[in-house]
């Protein structure tokens, strides 16, 4: 038994070491890409957090961060459209295809931009880990849902893994359209931290919802197309993105038909006093909905 154990660890490291080999040398001196363990560690430490924080907030009040959660909000939304900006530019000027873009490993100028400018999609996903920190030390924990906790602890470490490799071609797509989303989404909840008074300016937050759910579908569809016409792109990249997008899109639905297409639950959100609403209604992630802002304040859905 233990033969077999120490010969499964040393085929993993082969294997360990043969990727490495493999990865995108262009990135390999960047902040956080010389290997998974701070990616890892950062992801561990974000999940303790949300088992600890609640723990620790249990018999504290609530902090109101009201400030904190403005400057947060539209210091997402200027690195999104950055992200946005450089990839729709940069492929624009290097006439990227739509259908198949294989990843090239170049010096070009604007290559090089491209791949920084998904090592700062990368990024921003450890940035946004702090939503769920935000709505924890607010004491909103009926925001911090499976849904919510699952995208934020896995986008991270996925999107090491397409920076490292394959930072170019194909992954200029869904980060683009991420990224163009996300300037929307913290947009919507920059101004919504600004208080109550700009309710009146927030009228579009359904249409939000619909979008970000538009996006799971297009994404599925770009990797499916992709397989479909064998594109000179690692297949195992393309699976990756159609599982983990199958996931998503699943977890998004059952929450898309919890919070607005089941009477019950819309019944008893609208009949609650405006005080308490959001304590008793469906559970959302505060980052794929468009029903609860950042924690600043919840309203009913006209």
């Amino acid at each position: 038994m233990m033969e077999l154990v120490v010969d499964k660890i040393s085929q993993f490291q082969q294997f360990y070491d043969w990727a490495f080999s493999v990865a995108d040398e262009r990135v390999s001196d960047w902040p956080l890409m010389w290997g998974y363990t701070p990616t890892l560690a950062i992801t561990a430490a974000y999940l303790l957090a949300v088992w600890v924080l609640p723990k620790m907030m249990e018999k504290r009040p609530a902090l109101q961060l009201k400030v904190p959660l403005i400057i947060y909000n539209f210091v997402c939304v200027i690195i999104n459209f950055h992200i946005c900006s450089e990839l729709l530019l940069c492929s624009t000027a290097l006439g990227y295809s739509y259908s198949c873009q294989p990843v090239s490993y170049t010096q070009d100028p604007h290559e090089m931009r491209i791949a920084k400018a998904l090592w700062w999609f990368y990024f921003s996903k450890c940035i946004e880990m702090l939503d769920t920190i935000f709505f924890i030390l607010r004491k909103k924990n009926n925001q911090v849902s499976f849904l919510h906790v699952y995208h934020h602890a896995t986008m991270f470490p996925i999107w090491y893994i397409g920076v490292k490799w394959v930072a170019g071609g194909q992954s200029f797509f869904g980060a683009m359209i991420n990224s163009f989303i996300h300037v929307i989404m913290y947009t919507y909840y920059g101004v919504a931290a600004l208080g109550p008074e700009f309710q009146k300016y927030l009228w579009w937050k359904r249409y939000l919802t619909r979008l970000q759910l538009l996006q799971f579908f297009v994404g599925l569809i770009y990797c499916s197309h992709s397989i479909y016409i064998q594109c000179d792109y690692p297949l195992w990249m393309e699976w990756a993105g159609i599982l983990y997008g199958i996931s998503i899109v699943s977890l998004f639905i059952n929450f898309y038909v919890q919070a607005y297409m089941k009477p019950s639950h819309r019944q008893d959100h609208l009949s609650q006093p405006a005080k308490t609403r959001g304590e008793k209604g469906p559970k959302t992630n505060g980052h794929l909905n468009g029903h609860h802002t950042n924690g600043i304040y919840n309203k009913k859905d006209n």
